[in-house]
């Protein structure tokens, strides 16, 4: 007898393992909607609990080192992920509990992009987890994705600006991951430019090579930038995830952010910088209802 069930169909499977966003522009919620909104099913573990809105952080609460564990196994058991990508870690504890349960499962493709600070200043990890994340986690990397601030925390050093960002890059890649990407977007106002750096290692004639890109694209004029780090992590991983590979990804990835920046520029979530606009695909812009489009 024929079976009279749909045949089965398969989509990029992202889970992201990183803190709450209580106010939804960042962390585990930001990632949620880029995963969504790209076609992907997006699944979570929370490592800690924040309680922060468009003006700041006020609480942060650590989630038990046994149920972040437990909330990895119950994910990877049954469900799997064809990527994971890893934000907000806010204990070396943490780090080591996720860096064991990954390496249990085999889980061979992992974003990390280590949030050690959040867009309004609040510190959310240390040096010592900044250091647990070199140790535990760079050596499994498939990409990390610093901004300035990140990747100066990682170095010891001041990253002042793109004439750093090659030799920073060569740094962090001695770390352990395959891929690097500084991010730019954290230098001052008047540079309307902005720049991204990407360099990562490949294989030609047998022979392992450091490759490097450079993505310029121009500031998007807007206060509402609160997410964007998460969200571009997000959206390299859900890419990679439906088969591009990295150059590819990361060039739409830069893309699907500036695209929801430009969106949100006139969104009036909070009293503070707000969000991008993770859906700008699917719903009109603020500015286009502005202008009665």
């Amino acid at each position: 007898m024929q079976s009279l069930l749909p045949t089965s169909i398969q989509i990029p499977k992202v889970l992201t393992i990183a803190g709450s966003d209580s106010g939804g522009g960042a962390g585990l919620q930001a990632d949620l909607k880029v995963i969504t909104a790209l076609g992907g099913y997006g699944m979570s573990v929370i490592t800690a609990i924040t309680a922060q809105n468009t003006l700041g952080v006020t609480r942060i609460q650590d989630v038990d080192l046994d149920v972040v564990e437990a909330q990895i196994d119950a994910v990877l058991m049954d469900i799997g992920a064809d990527i994971v990508k890893i934000g907000m870690l806010a204990s070396p504890e943490i780090v080591r509990t996720v860096a064991k349960a990954l390496r249990r499962h085999g889980v061979k493709r992992i974003i990390l992009d280590p949030v050690l600070r959040a867009t309004s200043g609040a510190s959310l990890g240390g040096d010592d987890t900044a250091q647990a994340m070199i140790a535990e986690l760079f050596p499994i990397a498939s990409l990390v994705t610093p901004n300035l601030e990140e990747a100066s925390l990682l170095l010891g050093r001041e990253i002042s600006g793109p004439n750093d960002f090659k030799l920073a890059a060569q740094e962090l890649l001695d770390m352990g991951p395959q891929a690097v990407l500084i991010k730019g977007g954290h230098l001052d106002s008047t540079h309307t430019q902005i720049t991204d750096f990407l360099m990562w290692r490949s294989v030609e004639d047998e022979l392992e090579v450091i490759l490097t890109k450079e993505f310029k694209h121009y500031r998007v004029n807007t206060i509402n930038t609160h997410g964007t780090g998460c969200t571009l992590a997000s959206a390299i991983a859900t890419y990679l995830a439906d088969g591009h590979d990295l150059l590819h990804s990361v060039a739409k990835a830069i893309a699907y952010v500036e695209a929801g920046l430009e969106a949100g520029r006139f969104l009036s979530i909070g009293e503070g910088p707000g969000p991008l606009w993770h859906m700008h695909d699917f719903y009109p812009t603020a500015l286009a209802k502005e202008k009665g489009i």
